[in-house]
């Protein structure tokens, strides 16, 4: 693997700071504004869309610019029936046993339980799989390594994973 190649940042034009506080004011209510919804519609979205979004977050910003996660989405109506069940027998656990009673309380009012048919509703499932720990081996520095991040095993589905922003079909 080749080191990564070092990018620099672009020039940003500063801003007065009528327009400083005029963009921090839209984005407050930008996300004053958003909620978690789990009610999806089962509208197909094409491959390309889940692809660019996976792009996009491939490129939140990490520690050393290493981009530590794999990205797996999943469309395949088997695959995402055993990951509901998988998570509504975890999400059952939880409720039943482990869960402090505050947390239920605060979720009462919100419906929340183990039920989650969304996993199947919605077209695509992305999963993110963290890498707390990998090996790196810089060129530049022959039988050194450097430890970045634990990669741990995962299957593949029927549809396509991403890594470090480079595309992997399955």
């Amino acid at each position: 693997m080749s080191p990564p190649r070092f990018v620099p940042a672009p020039k940003i034009k500063p801003l007065a700071d009528d327009q400083i506080l005029k963009r921090a004011r839209q984005f407050y209510e930008a996300m004053r504004r958003r909620r978690t919804i789990r009610d999806y519609s089962d509208r197909p979205v094409p491959r390309k869309v889940i692809e660019y979004c996976i792009r996009a977050a491939g490129t939140a910003p990490s520690g050393a610019n290493l981009q530590p996660w794999h990205f797996v989405a999943v469309s395949d109506a088997a695959i995402k029936r055993q990951i509901r069940v998988a998570a509504e027998k975890e999400e059952k656990e939880f409720y039943e046993h482990r869960a402090p009673k505050a947390w239920l309380e605060a979720l009462a009012p919100l419906g929340t339980d183990s039920n989650k048919p969304f996993l199947e509703t919605a077209p695509w499932l992305i999963a993110v799989f963290a890498q707390p720990f990998r090996t790196y081996r810089p060129a530049r520095h022959r039988g050194a390594f450097m430890r970045i991040g634990r990669a741990h095993p995962h299957a593949e589905s029927d549809g396509f994973s991403q890594q470090n922003s480079r595309a992997t079909l399955a």
